[in-house]
């Protein structure tokens, strides 16, 4: 797998609330960013499966 380079400008509060995340979890903010995302995805991946699986089965 190979890596892209993603350069944000975010607001300054912003960014210390993201330090301060990270930190309890004893992360960097490119980790803490990294992990969220990648957890959100997943999210948003399952919720489609199981709409999909409850269209194919006729529930809801």
């Amino acid at each position: 797998m190979g890596t892209s380079v993603l350069s944000l400008r975010i607001d300054r509060d912003l960014l210390e609330r993201l330090r301060r995340h990270a930190a309890k979890r004893g992360m960097s903010v490119q980790d803490y960013v990294i992990q969220t995302l990648i957890r959100d995805d997943f999210d948003q991946r399952f919720q489609t499966a199981v709409e999909e699986t409850e269209k194919f089965y006729g529930v809801g």
